[in-house]
């Protein structure tokens, strides 16, 4: 079957406009699907996941055999440093923003607060997920793409 190649080109430039922290968090809370960024084997590794936001800290859930798993459990120190980006651009206009998040990961370890993340955050694909993953942010940036005509509109 071949492929199907056109695509509509949006009219206009764009405008990149920078976030601050707080409109940034604001907008990753808005939705529940991103990407996590970290090192295996020694070379990036980007995953799909589904997260909450919780008090400013960007919470996943995990399983045993998962390899970011295995880094958080053995990570010394404040976690293991990671990227998170998320993000709600339409694909027709080309307009929306992102969000990206860098910051250390550690394993949930109270049995409590494990326990609510995993009330709160139902796993999207068809495995068990008996770890939860919490991101505390320390770089918070993120843009706004907008038509250059509309500055500060999405």
């Amino acid at each position: 079957m071949p492929i199907d190649n056109t695509q509509t080109l949006p009219a206009g430039p764009r405008t990149s406009i920078e976030l601050d922290g707080d409109e940034a968090l604001r907008l990753l809370g808005s939705v529940s699907f991103g990407r996590i960024a970290f090192t295996r084997h020694a070379l990036p590794t980007v995953r799909p996941v589904n997260h909450v936001l919780d008090n400013g800290d960007i919470v996943i859930r995990t399983h045993e055999g998962a390899a970011l798993t295995s880094h958080a459990r053995h990570a010394a120190g404040p976690g293991v440093v990671v990227a998170y980006e998320a993000d709600a651009i339409d694909p027709d206009t080309h307009l929306g923003w992102s969000v990206e998040v860098t910051g250390y990961a550690h394993l949930v370890t109270d049995p409590d607060e494990l326990a609510r993340y995993q009330a709160l955050l139902s796993p999207w694909v068809n495995q068990t997920m008996d770890y939860a993953v919490r991101i505390r942010p320390d770089l918070i940036t993120g843009i706004r793409l907008t038509a250059a005509d509309e500055p500060g509109k999405a």
